[in-house]
């Protein structure tokens, strides 16, 4: 690819979180346009700007950081509403900066193992899918393992899934071992020397027991042909949830290994403050973002791009 190529399929991008994160952004500006016609930053309009990050799903913690340092710099000084948003996104950036990172393959695995969790509905299959399409715009060979094996919509999604992206996809009956087939696809993929096997696992968190004891027996029988598996461990998120994600993210890693977390459906939601919320409290990196339905609607996360995205000015 051209430098000229890179550059407009990055602008492209950029359009496209911005379009993404439209609803997420009218909410949160919005309330902080509202507030600002030219007038002295005040005691009264901090609280207000707090009460508009909070409603915008950044989260108590946050929304108190935020306006705590905006406080400190500009009190009792005449701010628009577009300074006050330029701070916040700097500030955003700040929080999300040591949460953007790439998913790290390591090249000396064939493959390297990774593990995909999340509640059903979240978006796991699709991003599995989407995930595999960028591994392989990256030149890796990546296999898929169906492990939803109780949910004959979710095999026949990622078969679909990974017809369009060009990647096999290891799949088994309905009802068959989650377990068996992900020690089955490891199998194959290492004999096939593949970079990467992405492993779909079901997410029925209405029974945590079955669920503890499913991921806890993939994790153990993949152990049996790889002692250090699964390398990379991520938790899928829906962004419509909002605080919700909380929760989820504190079931799954008591659940299972997670070490990473993907955000999808940004688009379909105007809680994409939430994300920020997440990184300040949880600190686990955000390996990607999904802002379209599109096999490249799912990209790695950048934080300069996503805050002032949010914020409502130009990346």
């Amino acid at each position: 690819m051209t430098l000229v190529e890179s550059e407009k399929k990055k602008k492209g991008w950029l359009s496209r979180l911005r379009d993404g994160l439209a609803k997420s952004t009218k909410r949160v500006t919005e309330s902080i346009t509202g507030l600002f016609t030219k007038k002295k930053l005040d005691q009264a309009t901090l609280d207000e700007l707090e009460d508009a990050l909070i409603q915008a799903d950044l989260g108590v913690t946050v929304a108190a950081r935020l306006v705590e340092k905006l406080g400190k710099e500009r009190f009792g000084k005449e701010v628009t509403d577009e300074e006050v948003r330029s701070a916040f996104a700097d500030d955003i950036a700040e929080i999300l900066q040591p949460v953007a990172v790439s998913l790290k393959i390591d090249a000396a695995r064939k493959p390297h193992v990774v593990l995909v969790v999340g509640v059903n509905g979240s978006g796991k299959t699709t991003t599995i899918a989407k995930m595999a399409h960028l591994l392989k715009g990256e030149g890796r060979t990546v296999m898929l393992a169906a492990g939803d094996t109780f949910r004959a919509a979710a095999v026949e999604q990622l078969k679909v899934w990974g017809d369009r992206a060009g990647v096999p996809v290891i799949a088994k009956q309905t009802g068959a071992d989650a377990a068996g087939l992900a020690y089955e696809a490891l199998e194959k993929a290492k004999a096939e020397r593949c970079d990467v096997l992405l492993i779909d696992t079901a997410g029925r968190l209405h029974n945590k027991a079955n669920l503890m004891e499913e991921l806890a027996k993939i994790v153990r029988v993949i152990r049996k042909l790889d002692p250090d598996a699964p390398q990379s461990c991520l938790l899928v998120l829906d962004a419509t949830v909002g605080q919700n994600a909380h929760a989820q993210v504190e079931t799954f890693k008591s659940l299972s290994p997670v070490d990473a977390l993907v955000l999808t459906k940004l688009d379909g939601s105007a809680k994409g403050g939430v994300l920020v919320a997440l990184a300040e409290r949880f600190k686990l990196p955000v390996v990607a973002i999904g802002v379209g339905e599109g096999i490249d609607d799912l990209r790695p996360f950048e934080a300069r791009a996503f805050a002032r995205s949010l914020m409502g000015l130009p990346s």
